[in-house]
């Protein structure tokens, strides 16, 4: 999936063809401001060349690209003076532009950020919570 799609709003982003607001314009990656923030200075990260997914993203990018998120994350809290930060990722579910991205939120505490995550649940046992843990273990191997 790698590559520019056509009608991809973040590869728009990246050609210059549509106007953003750039935070990080580096030869690998863009980030630039959402347009619906949560917070003032929430920021998106993308790779400059279209992956869909995290797992569609190269192995060797994973390093590089993640310095990117912790460089933001690490300028929410200094230049925003944020309490913290939010970094998250959709693949798929909830992605609501087909571009791999990562959203880096600047956080304070009671900032009023609620219903962002699902309600919590529980395994019915230990077994069956082991029993999750070997199968995704096992699909690592």
């Amino acid at each position: 999936m790698a590559g520019t799609r056509q009608g991809c709003v973040f590869c728009e982003v990246v050609a210059g063809e549509r106007a953003a607001h750039l935070v990080i314009d580096a030869p690998d990656v863009v980030a630039f401001l959402d347009v619906r923030p949560l917070f003032k200075g929430h920021t998106l990260l993308v790779p400059r060349v279209h992956y869909e997914t995290l797992t569609d993203l190269p192995g060797e990018f994973l390093g590089p690209f993640f310095d990117h998120a912790q460089r933001l994350a690490a300028a929410m809290e200094s230049v925003l003076e944020a309490a913290g930060s939010f970094v998250a990722m959709n693949n798929r579910v909830s992605q609501s532009v087909p571009h791999l991205h990562v959203h880096v939120v600047p956080r304070n505490r009671k900032d009023g950020l609620r219903g962002f995550f699902w309600p919590r649940q529980k395994y019915e046992s230990d077994g069956e919570a082991a029993d999750y843990a070997a199968r995704l273990a096992a699909g690592l191997t």
